[in-house]
C-alpha cells in the first residue's frame, strides 16, 4: 500500500452546469462558482443532491420548519484545493422583519435576498398544489455557504457577493419551478445585484 487515496469509481469531473440535478445552476451561476471557487471543474454530484429529491422532501416536510436540508452539496476536484460549497433549504414561518447582520448586502429578490463574501440567502413565497395545504404560502429559504473553518474570504468582496447572490438566486428559481410556485415565486428570470 503506497497510502495514496484511490480515486472512487463512479468518480466524475462536471461543469457547473451539470451539478445538483442539471437543472439547478444555470451558465451565469456557473460563471460564479468559478469566482467563488477558482475552478469551472466540480466534482459530480452524487445522486440524492437534486432539485427534484430536495423539492420532494419539502412538499413532504411542508409545513414544518426549523429543519436544514441539504439540496447539493459543491466539491472541487481532488487535485484541487478542498473547496465545499453548502446549498440548503429550509422552510420559514414568514417574511423576515429583523435587519440582515452588517456583513450582508440586501438585495431585491424574492421576499428577502442577502449576500455576503462567503455567503448568500434567498427567500421566496411559493404558492402551488404540489404543498399539501395550498390556501397556506410556503416561505422557503436557499442557503449557498462556503463550509470552511472560519477562513477569510479570499478575493474581491463585491465580486464574491455577486457570485454567492447568484448561485442562491439559480436555485432557488430551480426550485420555485420544480415545486411549480405560482410566479415562480415572484422570482426574477436573472439575479438581482444591484443592492435594495
Amino acid at each position: 500500500m503506497d497510502g495514496t487515496p484511490k480515486t472512487p469509481k463512479d468518480y466524475k469531473i462536471v461543469a457547473g452546469t451539470q451539478l445538483c440535478g442539471g437543472r439547478a445552476v444555470s451558465a451565469e451561476a456557473s460563471r460564479a462558482l468559478k469566482v467563488i471557487t477558482g475552478t469551472s471543474r466540480f466534482e459530480a454530484s452524487a445522486e440524492e443532491y437534486t432539485v427534484a429529491r430536495a423539492a420532494a422532501d419539502l412538499v413532504e416536510a411542508f409545513p414544518a420548519s426549523a429543519l436544514v436540508k441539504d439540496v447539493c452539496r459543491v466539491y472541487t476536484p481532488i487535485d484541487m484545493p478542498d473547496f465545499d460549497l453548502r446549498i440548503t433549504w429550509n422552510l420559514k414561518d414568514g417574511v423576515p422583519t429583523d435587519p440582515p447582520a452588517p456583513e450582508f448586502t440586501e438585495l431585491k429578490m424574492g421576499e428577502l435576498a442577502v449576500a455576503a463574501a462567503d455567503k448568500a440567502y434567498v427567500q421566496f413565497a411559493c404558492r402551488s398544489e404540489r404543498l399539501l395545504s395550498s390556501s397556506r404560502v410556503g416561505h422557503i429559504l436557499i442557503s449557498v455557504r462556503h463550509w470552511a473553518v472560519s477562513a477569510e474570504p479570499k478575493g474581491d468582496v463585491e465580486a464574491l457577493k455577486d457570485a454567492y447572490a447568484t448561485v442562491a438566486h439559480s436555485v432557488s428559481l430551480a426550485m420555485a419551478r420544480e415545486l411549480r410556485c405560482e410566479k415562480d415565486g415572484g422570482l426574477p428570470e436573472r439575479p438581482v445585484l444591484d443592492p435594495a
